[in-house]
């Protein structure tokens, strides 16, 4: 007799933490599972307290846990592990069910709840394997002497019914354990063994979601569209991401790597991958909840389903080279097809207006500068024309934003152009100023044989466009003419007038993308059933890009969706992540605002190392403290073998200035090695990255250190405090890009983060700093 068999989610991250050998036993067992479920010594039988849970024997320590998912016609049974635990950490209080919401399975082990909250809810774990001896692995008996503060304390959910939380998805044994709670730690130790729809919902209420908000934006989103059959596990397995296994399964054993590119897709990510959208998508979300993990996925989804070919029918596109560097190489561990990756075009957004231009001149293409380059030439040319009364700063924000952002081509136009969002006001006399200042700023760059890279974004949005309408033209005559063949036509115009370049159009961190980017995309692929696909969040905006998607032709109503959980920060670093952005609004690339409101995770970790110097100089010495500690305990793994600690600590500082000045210090006087972030990646193969905090987007590191959080440094208030009385709407946007660079640069640490400052600190740190007149420094 043989039997199909299969892996649950949970039960796969257990294996991964366990030893190699019981790793070995774990495939053994499945194989002669697999071969008959009912002999070989696997001692298959069902737990006292959940008769749909059978215990079979790894070896004399190990247990596999599982549950009967129905049988073929031809008799074969299947099954699913649920758990791999040590057979003392097996209780009669486990149980799996089908989920009344998603019709999932569902296994709960109430094993991991705090003590006094299984008192308080009556519950009293009983071993599956009575052991007469006392035992470590045993759950505590209740202590008469315990504290009993904590249970006079409020419920966490007072005011929510178990009504209420049976209809959001709660799995039915952790309705009412879940009412009892009166701690967060308590909360904390409950969901790390709940499944995931439990998980959200009841980190939402505590979080201040209200049932409504909860019901829209979790509950919903996986609500299985069919009737559901709370005792039919054949159709609940179809509805479950497991892990189907084989023989295959033996190299990822002996590999100890579950496959993390397959292994954690949350259910609520999954069906933004597989769903079918009529017209742009748009998920976003706070740092680490799985935007780019989504963002891959739909491309691997998409590429599945293209027709034979050697095309490269679909484009992913993000804002910096070194952050398409980072997607090509994870898209290539996840895509394992070589013909199918061949058919992605990945390419920075920047690189890709470059090669747009360049297919659509004839002569040489200009050489193109920063924005910091492009300051000085309009300062130059500010100076020759004898003009001090406009700043510079102002003059070139307008013309990115207004002037290129909606391709302005003239003066008269310029007059009649919307404004939206610079803040200050500008009368017709001051327009027509500004405009012949910027005439004569483009003139100066045509003359030089140069451009900016917003210039050469708008040119080619422009020629993207041209190019769209040129094959809406054709195809109106086709239509006109009865889809008659147009070969003489045709042979007329170029090859690249006859179609779009993409079927499918993906955008990582699309808050940073220009308008004239945006108007490029949108030209770029045929309106129509997933078109584009854009992952962001506004709260990570860096750039002073701000666009409205809806105003550029992209209508995202209906089809976005909102991640809410964290995989990678601690639901430490993310409380003081939280703190920085606190009392700002933020948009949502449309006309609505976006929220970090309910945003979480279930990740625990130390709390975030707070710590003041008195000067520059000791903030540095005290750096180079923490960045040897750390080094030094990274350097061991815990099977005690060396490790290489490349890339795995960073330093994230204020502005390119101090990046010189905590490099030489590193170099010079801490003897540690460094590699510098660029837009091309890490510059040098030192352990310790260190880079501006823009350049820590999308990255991520188990330890970093945000240094120069100092008052005055984060915002740089120097250089904008002039805008308070003199341009207040600009002010208010350079707070708020201030919060977001310290917000981006926090939320990269995934296990341990430090903020330091000399003086005072940063305004956006307040919050978390007792008093911030008497902080103390520290050595």
């Amino acid at each position: 007799m043989t039997a199909r068999l299969s892996l649950y989610q949970k039960a796969e991250q257990e294996l991964y933490k366990l030893d190699r050998s019981v790793k070995a036993k774990f495939y053994d067992f499945s194989h002669r599972f697999r071969e008959n479920p009912h002999g070989n010594g696997l001692q298959l039988k069902s737990l006292k307290g959940d008769s749909q849970i059978f215990s079979a024997r790894i070896d004399d320590s190990y247990r596999a846990l599982l549950t009967r998912t129905g049988a073929d016609e031809q008799g074969r049974e299947s099954w699913l592990v649920i758990a791999v635990r040590h057979r003392r950490d097996v209780y009669e209080q486990l149980s799996v069910a089908i989920n009344r919401v998603s019709g999932e399975i569902e296994f709960i082990d109430l094993s991991v709840v705090g003590e006094s909250a299984l008192r308080r809810a009556g519950i009293q774990l009983v071993p599956a394997e009575p052991d007469p001896a006392p035992d470590a692995h045993a759950a505590p008996a209740p202590d008469p002497e315990a504290p009993q503060e904590a249970e006079q304390a409020p419920a966490l959910l007072a005011g929510h019914s178990p009504e209420l939380l049976r209809e959001l998805g709660v799995a039915e044994p952790l309705i009412d354990l879940a009412l009892t709670l009166t701690s967060t730690a308590d909360l904390d130790r409950l969901v790390a063994g709940a499944p995931l729809l439990s998980q959200d919902v009841l980190y939402g209420l505590a979080a201040g979601m209200t049932s409504d908000e909860v019901r829209a934006e979790i509950t919903d989103t996986v609500a299985s569209d069919e009737q559901i059959d709370l005792g039919d596990f054949g159709a609940a397995l179809a509805r479950t991401t497991v892990t189907t296994i084989d023989d295959a399964l033996h190299k990822v054993l002996d590999d100890g790597d579950f496959q993390a590119w397959k292994v954690f897709l949350h259910p609520k990510q999954a069906r933004l991958i597989d769903r079918d959208y009529k017209g742009p998508a748009r998920v976003s979300g706070g740092p680490g909840t799985g935007k780019t993990i989504v963002a891959l996925h739909r491309i691997h989804h998409l590429v599945r389903r293209l027709k034979p070919g050697r095309d490269k029918p679909i484009l992913l596109t993000t804002f910096t080279k070194n952050l398409a560097a980072d997607l090509r190489a994870r898209l290539s561990d996840l895509v394992q097809d070589p013909e199918l990756l061949a058919r992605v075009e990945i390419a920075h957004i920047d690189e890709l207006a470059y090669q747009v231009v360049s297919e659509n001149l004839t002569g040489s293409v200009k050489r193109r500068i920063d924005d910091r380059t492009a300051l000085g030439e309009l300062r130059t040319v500010l100076t020759g024309l004898g003009q001090n009364s406009w700043e510079p700063e102002f003059l070139i924000e307008e013309w990115e934003q207004v002037v290129l952002g909606q391709s302005v081509p003239t003066r008269a136009a310029y007059f009649q152009t919307r404004r939206a969002g610079r803040g200050r006001p500008l009368t017709r006399p001051e327009r027509s100023a500004v405009w012949g200042i910027l005439d004569a700023f483009t003139t100066h760059l045509e003359e030089k044989g140069i451009e900016t890279w917003g210039q050469a974004a708008e040119r080619a949005a422009r020629y993207e466009m041209e190019r769209a309408d040129r094959i809406l033209a054709r195809q109106a005559y086709k239509d006109r003419v009865d889809g008659r063949d147009l070969i003489h036509r045709d042979a007329e115009v170029s090859l690249r007038d006859l179609r779009h370049r993409y079927k499918h159009i993906v955008v990582d961190e699309a808050q940073d993308l220009r308008a004239a980017h945006w108007k490029m995309l949108r030209a770029m692929v045929a309106p129509g059933d997933n078109d584009l696909f854009i992952a962001g969040d506004t709260h990570q905006r860096v750039y002073d890009n701000h666009v409205s998607l809806g105003s550029l032709g992209i209508d995202v109503r209906g089809r976005s969706a909102r991640l809410t959980l964290s995989y990678r920060t601690t639901k430490e670093i993310l409380a003081q992540a939280l703190t920085v952005m606190a009392g700002e609004k933020y948009d949502d690339l449309d006309e609505g605002t976006d929220t970090l409101s309910g945003y979480r995770s279930v990740l625990r970790g130390p709390v975030p190392h707070l710590c003041a110097y008195a000067t520059w100089a000791d903030e540095l010495d005290g750096l180079a403290t923490t960045l040897r500690a750390w080094r030094d305990e990274l350097t061991t793994a815990e099977n005690g073998t060396a490790r290489d600690v490349r890339g795995l600590i960073a330093v994230a500082v204020p502005d390119r200035d101090k990046v010189s000045q905590v490099i030489y210090h590193l170099a010079t006087k801490a003897g540690l090695g460094y590699a510098q972030l660029t837009s091309d990646g890490p510059r040098g193969d030192g352990e310790i990255h260190v880079g501006t905090m823009p350049r820590f987007k999308g990255l991520e590191y188990q330890r970093l250190v945000v240094v120069g959080a100092s008052d005055r440094l984060v915002p740089r208030m120097e250089a904008i405090e002039r805008y308070r009385t003199e341009d207040p709407a600009r002010y208010g946007r350079e707070l708020r890009k201030a919060r977001s660079m310290l917000f981006v640069a926090s939320t990269r640490a995934r296990d341990a983060l430090a903020i330091t400052w000399h003086g005072r600190p940063s305004p956006f740190l307040l919050d978390s700093v007792p008093d911030a007149d008497g902080v103390t420094a520290v050595g």
